[in-house]
């Protein structure tokens, strides 16, 4: 079952007393032990009683599932309507996003682009969320989330001009470093670098469509972020923000296991992230974040309460990160390889959609190895495309860093670089060099 979870419910909900205020006689107070505080529907008892669970005594939060392990329904799990042209697109993204990992965390290693981060493990939460959201709702991502510009179609192409920073990146001219996607056209706010600052800014986003008379009750603002960003003092901002103001934001938290270098066991002690929306009086659902279709009805369901209240939903997608948190980290310094290897095998989320697709008939090794050999020719066509462009014209580094004319700062700088052109682009064969990885050559920018 589906369940979506509102406030604490640790002791029975007794009705509130109507209180006469208008009144030139003395107040009269009651003596009903289980009357109510004045600002509060919080009832009064007199036994001393300490909680420390949502869900009562010493249960934890449930987890929504719908496949097993192994590809088979749950007993009394309520299956999406999909057919098997929707159900072959869904696996065929779950694949594309490891096949892409493989090779640019590869083309890093080598030098060829400074940095990457894979979306290993993790397959299930982003596709299966990317297909439940409208293609038009605002995504704030945190830098894992290149599955949900693939599936809105943004393109490898576009992805592979991104990392490599070349003249056809439109998410920042070459200016940003990779895997900090952006499209305003496909409605993907820029990522930025530092940790859980999308997260308020997803609460305004949310809060600006809702006073738009065109998107109001139309679209939602969706917030990515980890377990570790939740530790961050944005994200209780940014879900305080969503829950009071009010705003049709939906947080989706991946509790991938490891923030960088610190397992989730040191970095909460109560029950993960779930356990902190009913204290803002959000909806919150906890989804197996490896069963692709429980993500999908459980990301459903809270963009459906979003819109019809207007209000905030939490949604914890529980999955576990294999790969590396990034080209910078080596994970094996703080955790078993053999733990690794046995998450593949197990729970793997691209294996489980698999099996079920196979028990529907919709899917066999043939069709396996022609997809997998395809994604792979496709990636690579790309990569030796985007490794032939040149990067965008030197000017452009001064380009859009503001709104209106530009000011003194940013146009002293671009005179000092133009002067140091002159007096050495010729001269100095590191400079020679490197202004031929330029479209222009630099030369727009001294004339």
């Amino acid at each position: 079952m589906l369940c979506f979870l509102r406030s604490h419910r640790v002791f029975s909900k007794l009705p509130l007393r109507t209180w006469r205020t208008l009144s030139t006689a003395a107040p009269s107070f009651p003596v009903d032990d289980h009357d109510v505080l004045p600002t509060s529907r919080s009832p009064i008892v007199a036994k001393l009683q300490f909680f420390n669970s949502i869900t009562g005594g010493n249960g934890q939060i449930p987890t929504y599932r719908v496949l097993d392990g192994v590809g088979v329904p749950v007993e009394g799990a309520q299956i999406p309507q999909i057919n098997e042209e929707f159900a072959r697109r869904l696996y065929e993204y779950m694949v594309l996003l490891p096949t892409i990992d493989n090779i640019l965390y590869s083309v890093q290693r080598q030098g060829k682009i400074s940095f990457y981060m894979t979306s290993y493990g993790e397959e299930a939460t982003i596709i299966g969320s990317a297909a439940a959201l409208a293609p038009d709702d605002e995504v704030l991502g945190q830098y894992r989330e290149m599955g949900v510009l693939l599936w809105r179609g943004f393109g490898m192409n576009a992805v592979m001009a991104q990392c490599f920073g070349n003249h056809e990146d439109k998410s920042g001219k070459g200016r940003q470093m990779p895997m900090h996607f952006g499209s305003p056209e496909l409605h993907f706010h820029t990522i930025s670098s530092p940790l859980a600052t999308q997260i308020p800014q997803a609460a305004g986003v949310g809060y600006a469509l809702r006073r738009d008379p065109a998107r109001r009750h139309k679209n939602i603002a969706c917030v990515y972020f980890g377990e570790g960003a939740a530790s961050e003092g944005d994200f209780h901002a940014g879900m305080l923000l969503a829950s009071t103001v009010p705003s049709p934001t939906l947080f989706l938290a991946r509790n991938n296991g490891f923030a960088i270098s610190t397992p989730s066991h040191e970095q909460y002690y109560g029950d993960g992230i779930a356990a902190r929306g009913p204290g803002y009086g959000i909806d919150t659902v906890r989804v197996d974040g490896n069963d692709v279709l429980a993500v999908m009805n459980a990301v459903t369901e809270a963009r459906k309460r979003c819109l019809e209240s207007g209000r905030a939903v939490l949604v914890e997608a529980m999955t576990y990160r294999v790969g590396h948190h990034s080209t910078s980290d080596d994970s094996f310094a703080y955790r078993g390889r053999q733990e690794v290897e046995n998450r593949k095998k197990i729970d793997n989320p691209i294996v489980r959609f698999k099996l079920y697709m196979e028990s529907k008939g919709w899917w066999n090794e043939q069709e396996e190895e022609a997809l997998k050999t395809r994604l792979k020719k496709d990636v690579m066509a790309t990569l030796k495309r985007a490794e032939s462009l040149k990067q965008s014209d030197l000017r452009d580094l001064f380009t859009d860093v503001y709104g209106g004319e530009e000011p003194w700062n940013l146009r002293e700088q671009r005179e000092e670089l133009a002067a140091l052109i002159r007096k050495y682009g010729d001269a100095w064969e590191p400079w020679r060099n490197d202004l031929k990885l330029f479209r222009d050559g630099g030369k727009k920018l001294v004339d």
